[in-house]
């Protein structure tokens, strides 16, 4: 085909013909995958029963991981579209739809904990204004990173938003990152330097372990970048492979093999490996586990975006599932924390915390989605994309 039939072909589908090259399969058009949602719902379940009876999944903090790595994913699949179809990446409209998305409800969940920490008198909410001023300025990783011993009061009521922190501080490097890649580097180079990337952390994380040092490569944005990173890594390749590319439909075929045991992995490690505790698996837990924790992963995601009709696929698309993990599961994260520590100040214990617990917090999720999340997605109104038909 001539340079002018790839142009006119390229205009007949609203393409630019110089644009992303060596990504356009980026602009397949895949949509939504459903099964991530129903992932991210198991996730957060995972990290909230953790948090409420770690004697039942004692590595249910896994669930984390779990998010890096979809985060990664999702994040790198939008900009690389984005730059396959335009030739750029808006980094200003990128950070402002982080802000929006993320934001106003992180605020609302900071400005609940500190009025209840100068109102009243809740043990557990004690000195909670401060950790929510580190909350909302998502540095609660960067001081939990600095505590060599056992972790300071000052963010303990909000401690789990140390995992937002690593995600905002990625959101804020990796645009300016990949966007330099994708300008200076060919396809095939980028993603070698994104796999050297991938490696990297984990050889920081064995330069660095200690058992005094277990702190600070839990929360560090550069000890946990990998887990990102390889969900941005998989996102490149899947933009990287055309359609009847050979190597996709081997992709396909080994991701639908290894989702059922990676699942199984991972509830393995959920159930089994104490991962935030003093044990025998910490040395390697915190060198190469986050790595192998992310690669599980991955393999589920690339099944569920190439294989939507294996029986993990249609599981985790199941309506219900899906709609909480869309809607609520970021929500659910945000709020599960305090509204668990609210519960025990007021004298909910044992065996009734738990379903107290996630019935509260799945309430709370559903008025932040409703009066905070939803408004100003709804007012972004999407520009319209001219496509110039073949017969123009």
């Amino acid at each position: 085909m001539s340079t002018l039939e790839r142009s006119t072909a390229a205009e007949a589908t609203g393409q630019r013909p110089d644009a992303g090259p060596g990504f356009a399969s980026a602009l397949r058009g895949r949509g939504r995958v459903a099964g991530l949602d129903g992932l991210r719902t198991v996730a957060v379940l995972l990290v909230i029963v953790y948090h409420v009876r770690p004697d039942l999944v004692p590595g249910g903090s896994v669930g984390v991981d779990v998010f890096f790595t979809i985060s990664g994913f999702v994040i790198t699949r939008l900009l690389v579209t984005e730059y396959a179809r335009d030739g750029r990446i808006g980094l200003w409209s990128f950070y402002r739809r982080r802000w929006q998305r993320l934001m106003p409800a992180l605020l609302v969940m900071c400005a609940v904990t500190a009025v209840l920490s100068v109102t009243l008198a809740l043990p557990l909410f004690q000195g909670a204004w401060m950790a929510a001023v580190l909350a909302a300025g998502s540095v609660v990783n960067l001081v939990r990173a600095g505590n060599a011993g056992t972790y300071s009061d000052l963010t303990a009521p909000l401690s789990h938003t140390w995992s937002l922190g690593v995600e905002e501080q990625f959101y804020l490097a990796w645009p300016l990152l990949l966007l330099a890649l994708l300008r200076h580097a060919r396809a095939r180079a980028v993603l070698g330097w994104v796999t050297v990337l991938c490696v990297l952390p984990v050889l920081w994380r064995t330069v660095l372990w200690d058992p005094s040092a277990a702190h600070r490569i839990y929360n560090g944005p550069d000890t946990r970048a990998d887990q990102l990173l390889v969900g941005a890594l998989l996102a490149l390749v899947l933009a990287r492979l055309r359609a009847d590319d050979p190597r996709l439909a081997l992709l396909r075929r080994w991701a639908g093999r290894l989702c059922r045991p990676a699942l199984v992995l991972l509830a393995l490690i959920a159930w089994q490996v104490p991962i935030t505790e003093v044990s025998g698996w910490n040395p390697v837990w915190y060198t190469v586990g986050f790595l192998a924790a992310a690669l599980l992963t991955a393999c589920v995601v690339a099944a569920l975006d190439l294989c939507p009709d294996s029986g993990p696929a249609r599981l985790l698309s199941l309506s219900v599932p899906v709609w909480i993990g869309r809607n609520l599961s970021y929500g659910m994260y945000l709020w599960h924390y305090p509204v668990i520590r609210l519960l025990h100040d007021l004298g909910v214990r044992g065996d009734a915390l738990l379903p107290a617990g996630l019935a509260a917090t799945l309430g709370a999720a559903l008025a932040s989605y409703v009066l905070v999340e939803r408004p100003p997605l709804r007012r972004r109104r999407p520009v319209p994309r001219p496509v110039v038909g073949a017969a123009g």
